[in-house]
């Protein structure tokens, strides 16, 4: 009698499990995570429109960054740099801005709040403290610029984005290494020791 209690319950027990799934076997609720069938791709890309008005605070930013070196940068190269940039981005957002109106778009005419605090706190420097800063700053500006270029010349959607990434590319690449040229000429020369 013993066993066969014991096989019931054993079978009753079975029987619960089988009609019951692990919690691993249950399905998402898609109304939980509407990321669910998002793919990593997907969420790393931004879309072509927000990568135009990243575009053109960029753009802005870089222009009036170039107009304060022109004005305050106490070496000759940091000067010729910051007319560089002027000249070029406003080129380059010339273009955009036409591109944007064709595809009915809206670009920002300002610079972000976080641009506008380096140009603040750049504003507040002269000589060579300016002129180092400076160099720091569109050396990382231009890195993190080519990375979003890139992004969107090899993943965009839209055609004009993806040109104008393409396009300007080689542009922004010969600015870092400029940029790179500039720091070099105004950093202090590090003693080596022997």
């Amino acid at each position: 009698m013993l066993k066969f209690a014991t096989y019931c319950a054993a079978f009753g027990f079975l029987s619960f499990m089988t009609a019951c799934p692990a919690p691993s076997q249950t399905k998402p609720d898609p109304s939980s995570n509407a990321k669910t069938n998002t793919t990593k791709h997907e969420a790393e890309t931004i879309s072509d429109t927000a990568f135009a008005r990243r575009a053109a605070e960029i753009g802005i930013s870089e222009m009036k960054l170039g107009q304060l070196a022109e004005e305050k940068g106490s070496s000759q190269t940091v000067k010729d740099f910051g007319k560089l940039m002027v000249t070029d981005h406003t080129k380059s957002n010339k273009q955009l801005q036409e591109d944007a109106e064709k595809q009915k778009v809206t670009l920002p005419s300002e610079m972000t709040k976080t641009e506008q605090m380096t140009y603040d706190h750049l504003s507040k420097l002269s000589g060579q403290s300016f002129d180092r800063a400076y160099a720091r700053d569109m050396v990382r500006y231009h890195k993190a610029d080519i990375a979003e270029f890139q992004r969107e010349s090899e993943h965009g959607q839209s055609g004009w984005t993806k040109s104008f990434a393409s396009e300007n590319l080689p542009i922004l690449r010969d600015h870092v290494k400029q940029a790179e040229k500039m720091l070099h000429a105004v950093e202090p020369a590090k003693s080596s020791k022997s």
